[in-house]
């Protein structure tokens, strides 16, 4: 007699609509999907899942609620399940969509990536998620507010040179564009001052970002980022993981003798994360001469300066978790030698 080991519910979730498949793992070892459904992101269709579910599911078997780290349109539903008691995992983008390569899908489409998502949970051993600190929260949002304030401070200045570089330039124009420069480096530096804050107030959190600043090359601000990204290093479990979740893993397509291409980072992963570290890997070949060494080495092997200085991105990130893991600061000659170009 057939009994039911486990039952997921994968969620693909958009910034509108939430596409649901529910389905089965029996104690023959066989998958099956018993529904699926779509519902709006929003309190009202949280509850209207919650009882479709309630309808569905066995009362005897384990269940969980499977879906990707989309952005931010996950976050509300993840509040709510966790809040009901329900066990939900939240699963990094990149480890779905190698799982959905392996599956003998054709056309992809919301339903076909919640069976998927939903697969993924019922064949593969899922960590519980659990809601993060309000801390980092708060220090990821500053963090973006300001990247979001930087970009846009670019633009003005953009607008600005190009104003100043015309035959006939309004003065008015330069004045409102100057005095938006004004406002955007005001909002920054009170974004910084509250970051600042945040981080003294907290003792644990204080601590952890000093470690963190002890590389040559990171900063407060940049040690915000990394801890704001990343909830603390709470989605991590190896080095090589947060190389993936920041879209720093090499991608390489070989088959044969015909086909090479060439080696290049995913960039499917957090991209606050690889903007945070440019400035600081460069900073790092000025002032750090280990970090010299390894980029003049990686530039004499194929010489391709961003390339290495990607690979000294990636080297400053897997540092920082390192330190994190066992709780000291940073040595010189320290980190390992081994570096992914």
């Amino acid at each position: 007699m057939k009994s039911i080991l486990k039952q997921v519910v994968g969620i693909d979730v958009g910034s509108q609509e939430l596409v649901v498949c529910i389905g089965v793992l029996s104690n023959s070892l066989t998958t099956s999907v018993i529904a699926n459904g779509a519902f709006v992101n929003s309190p009202k269709g949280f509850i209207e899942l919650q009882k479709w579910v309630e309808k569905l599911k066995d009362k005897e078997a384990p269940l969980w609620f499977v879906m990707e780290a989309t952005g931010v349109y996950h976050e509300k539903l993840a509040y709510f399940l966790e809040g009901k008691g329900y066990k939900l995992s939240i699963v990094l983008p990149n480890k779905i969509s190698n799982y959905l390569r392996t599956l003998d899908i054709k056309t992809v489409t919301d339903k076909t990536c919640a069976e998927a998502i939903m697969r993924f949970g019922l064949e593969r051993e899922v960590r519980e998620w659990s809601k993060p600190s309000d801390i980092y929260r708060k220090i990821r949002q500053l963090t973006r507010e300001r990247d979001q304030i930087v970009e846009e401070r670019t633009i003005v200045k953009n607008r600005k040179h190009a104003e100043e570089s015309e035959a006939f330039p309004s003065k008015n124009s330069l004045k409102r564009l100057l005095d938006r420069i004004k406002l955007l480096i005001k909002q920054e530096k009170e974004i910084k001052k509250e970051i600042s804050v945040l981080i003294a107030k907290d003792e644990e959190l204080k601590r952890i970002v000093t470690l963190l600043c002890s590389i040559p090359a990171i900063g407060e601000l940049t040690a915000a980022t990394i801890l704001g990204e990343t909830q603390g290093f709470n989605l991590i479990r190896s080095r090589r993981q947060l190389a993936s979740y920041a879209g720093l893993d090499v991608q390489e397509k070989q088959s044969g003798i015909s086909i090479k291409g060439k080696a290049s980072i995913s960039k499917k992963g957090n991209k606050y994360l690889r903007k945070a570290l440019h400035l600081p890997a460069l900073c790092s070949i000025r002032c750090n001469p280990e970090f010299k060494s390894i980029f003049a080495r990686l530039v004499s092997r194929h010489g391709i300066k961003m390339k290495a200085i990607v690979a000294l991105q990636r080297k400053l990130l897997e540092l920082a978790y390192t330190l994190f893991k066992n709780n000291c600061t940073y040595q010189q000659g320290y980190q390992s030698k081994e570096i992914v170009a």
